[in-house]
């Protein structure tokens, strides 16, 4: 019992200090989040989400924003001070810790090794300065400069093998940069957004070297991510069918298996930039260098909206992580399910199920998934629409789509 407790605590911590969004949210939120993947074929780790995302504009004074994202065991904070280096130039102050967040899966070939799976927990603390370059134009763009200091200590678990020595405990440091013109907000399908973005990050380790079976794999002392992303997301103004549009590209340069990029599995919530590919196991794949393309399309069902099909799909060309390979450099997946909203849209639910066509498996290529995602608005208004206030819902977008 305590090791499934465990292991579910562990997944529901997984990625939370990445739901943060890179600048400083100017509308207030209170929206409880919970996601959950599970295979159906094969044995995984537990992945899944739960926090609450709390976010308060004029917190104190009327230039200071609190955002806060509280897990079962993890917490992801920041107080931003809008106007704090100019007019034009916001600065926050973060703090994150908790358990399990900084754990560890080795999935190879669609297998799920726990002997070389280890436990993560972390602290850390984050400052960071959001300028606005295009003030007074319709559509943001934001430049973005983050520095960060993140401790782990790593353990073994209950099931690493006994001769498996996790990476060596320590610090690293990281440095973010990158432009974004427009945004997503933190929401499960919004009807309208744009986002363009490109970024670069440096994470460099204190305590780099050997790990493993007798230091066959190595933890390197700087790592250098570079990546892209273009998404779309609109909602036809009479039909009410919406589509997202998402294409996420990178690279990288002395990758290991800590900061690789990771593919898998459909929580479109668990990270700044989920990776997602339906049917597989969460972040199944490891790769050096990636292209995904994700696409959802939500169909109407009934007069009020309330009930809508959903289906989606991603396709991806990988450079695999040396020591993660498999046969097949391109791997896609698909899945439908249906999403049921509240009249006042404070209410989401959606049950999905994905196929992972490319997906590895002791039976051959091919594999089942099921997801559950859920979000509560506690702070939306009946009858909202769309607000210029909002970092995705300009009215230059209405303009643009002639709308």
């Amino acid at each position: 019992m305590m090791r499934r407790i465990k292991s579910l605590l562990h997944g529901l911590a997984l990625l939370l200090p990445f739901v943060a969004a890179a600048q400083i949210d100017p509308v207030k939120r209170d929206l409880f989040q919970f996601g959950y993947n599970q295979p159906l074929e094969g044995r995984a780790p537990v992945a899944g989400y739960a926090y609450f995302y709390h976010n308060q504009p004029d917190f104190l004074r009327t230039n200071l924003t609190l955002r806060i994202a509280l897990a079962p065991v993890y917490l992801d904070s920041e107080l931003g001070f809008v106007h704090g280096l100019g007019p034009n130039t916001d600065f926050g102050i973060g703090v994150a810790g908790g358990g399990f967040a900084d754990s560890y899966n080795e999935i190879r070939g669609g297998k799920w090794i726990e002997g070389e799976s280890f436990d993560g927990h972390g602290a850390e603390v984050s400052a960071s300065v959001y300028h606005l370059i295009n003030p007074g134009d319709l559509i943001p763009l934001n430049l973005v400069l983050r520095g960060a200091a993140h401790y782990s200590a790593y353990d073994g678990g209950d099931n690493m093998a006994a001769n498996f020595h996790p990476p060596e405990d320590g610090a690293n440091y990281s440095v973010r940069t990158g432009l974004r013109y427009g945004g997503i907000e933190p929401t499960l399908f919004p009807e309208l957004a744009m986002e363009l973005a490109v970024w670069y990050e440096g994470q460099f380790r204190t305590h780099p070297g050997a790990y493993g079976f007798n230091g066959d794999r190595e933890l390197e002392s700087a790592t250098h991510l570079f990546w892209a992303s273009a998404a779309l997301s609109y909602t036809l103004p009479e039909s009410k069918q919406n589509f997202f549009v998402r294409l996420v590209a990178g690279t990288s340069t002395d990758a290991d298996r800590m900061s690789a990029y990771r593919l898998g599995g459909f929580l479109p919530l668990i990270a700044e930039y989920p990776l997602s590919l339906p049917g597989f196991y969460f972040q199944e794949l490891s790769a050096r260098q990636f292209a995904l393309v994700n696409a959802s399309y939500l169909l109407p069902v009934t007069p009020n909206q309330q009930w809508n099909l959903i289906f989606n799909g991603a396709t991806a060309g990988i450079n695999y992580l040396a020591g993660t390979e498999q046969a097949g450099s391109w791997v896609s997946g698909v899945g439908g399910g249906i999403l049921y909203r509240s009249p006042s849209n404070r209410f989401k639910c959606i049950a999905t199920y994905a196929y992972g066509i490319d997906a590895f498996r002791s039976s051959g290529r091919g594999a089942s998934s099921i997801s559950f995602l859920l979000q509560i608005d506690l702070a939306r208004h009946s009858g909202d629409k769309f607000n210029t206030a909002q970092p995705n819902h300009w009215s230059g977008w209405n303009w643009l789509l002639g709308r």
